[in-house]
């Protein structure tokens, strides 16, 4: 399991420019643990009215991102699913709550909830990889 106090994390975030400009928002990070939030605007809507659900997996990928890299080694996303289960629409607050599942040498596997007022609306499963620093993984 990952270790660490989440710093290398929020120095990643700091240097996310997608993130940032998304509004996406660091609640809390730390121990292989992190939770984001989004407020859903007008722009990232379908044609359905409904949250485009690029929107919805790039926060649940955020809070990942954030939770598999508190230990400090660079990590990166080997791979992810995501089941939408309800939509969301502008005006939402979205949270993106993830946890580490297990770690294996270079590996990992995490588990992240997105709720709208406490309802899930996504469940994503995100495959981690941690590589040098400087070096495609």
């Amino acid at each position: 399991m990952a270790r660490g106090d989440g710093r290398s994390a929020r120095e990643m975030f700091d240097r996310d420019k997608a993130s940032q400009v998304l509004g996406i928002e660091l609640v809390s990070v730390g121990e292989g643990a992190a939770v984001a939030r989004m407020r859903v605007t007008a722009d990232m809507v379908n044609g359905h009215g409904m949250t485009h659900g690029g929107y919805v997996f790039l926060l649940a990928d955020t809070a990942f991102a954030l939770a598999c890299n508190t230990a400090g080694p660079v990590t990166v996303a080997a791979g992810a699913d995501i089941t939408f289960l309800r939509s969301s629409a502008a005006g939402d607050e979205l949270e993106a709550r993830a946890t580490e599942r297990a770690t294996s040498g270079r590996s990992g596997v995490y588990d992240v909830t997105v709720t709208r007022a406490g309802d899930v609306i996504a469940e994503f499963r995100g495959r981690s990889r941690a590589v040098s620093p400087g070096r495609p993984a």
